[in-house]
């Protein structure tokens, strides 16, 4: 993990993705600060997930650069990326459905073995190592308000449960940059406000920097996210914060038509 110089933790610099005639993502710019917690929203189909797909260096972009904690990230394969500090979930969630929630849990961390496998095996630390990767793994879930779960199978999770378990697997190697694409898709409302919550009280507490895809704008204005980029058609069509976001007109007609900006922050789900 990279010493962190700067309060930037992620910058993404006029990215731009195209699949052959198609631009998906058009010159998208935007940052996040050490200890955010922002919203990048849109419609389906905006270019969402392929921005997060260039940041994260699943997909090599067309042009334009990435820096996370400082360092260009635009060359490199997922794992060095991952190895600076970087962690992110995928909308659809694949757990070891044959393990426990814990034993999910224990699989993610960083640098577990030494380049030798059985002599790592044998070293006196590496008792000490796991016990301290366990005890990490149970603080996870108290953090999360699960720990009741842990010796659950993956496979008796309901949707939502799932998706709290993925979130903590990518907070196993204590990351600094946590990317999560609709960590709530699918799931019931009273348990989508508590992923958030749990979300909002990790990123007070620890420092940690959160980017949150999410496609539903009436949603996510009342999850007390610090600031949101809006994304329509793989452009930024603005950033600012839910109150800022909530009273722009081009926001409004992107989502619903100038006609249904009485529903934009509102109490209906």
């Amino acid at each position: 993990m990279v010493e962190i110089l700067s309060n930037t933790i992620l910058e993404v610099k006029n990215l731009r993705k195209e699949f052959g005639g198609l631009v998906a993502v058009k010159d998208v710019s935007f940052s996040v600060e050490a200890g955010e917690f922002i919203g990048l929203i849109g419609p389906n189909g905006c270019g969402k997930s392929t921005t997060f797909n260039c940041i994260s260096g699943l997909l090599k972009q067309t042009s334009g650069k990435v820096e996370i904690f400082g360092e260009d990230a635009s060359e490199m394969r997922p794992d060095e990326i991952q190895n600076l500090g970087f962690t992110r979930t995928f909308q659809h969630t694949r757990l070891w459905r044959e393990m426990t929630v814990v034993e999910n849990l224990l699989v993610p961390p960083r640098n577990q073995f030494k380049p030798n496998l059985i002599r790592a095996l044998f070293q006196p630390h590496t008792r000490d190592a796991e016990k301290q990767r366990l005890i990490r793994a149970y603080e996870v879930l108290d953090q999360l308000e699960v720990p009741h779960m842990a010796h659950n199978m993956a496979s008796e999770l309901s949707g939502g449960q799932s998706k709290l378990v993925d979130i903590g697997r990518s907070m196993m190697g204590d990351p600094q940059l946590l990317l999560l694409d609709e960590p709530v898709a699918g799931v019931a409302g009273p348990l989508a406000n508590k992923i958030f919550n749990n979300l909002r009280r990790l990123v007070d507490e620890t420092g940690i920097s959160v980017l949150i895809i999410e496609h539903n704008m009436d949603f996510i204005l009342r999850q007390g996210v610090d600031r949101i980029v809006v994304m329509n058609e793989g452009e930024v069509l603005m950033m600012g914060t839910p109150e800022e976001v909530r009273s722009n007109r081009a926001v409004i007609e992107a989502y619903l038509g100038a006609a249904g900006d009485e529903n934009i922050g509102g109490e209906n789900e």
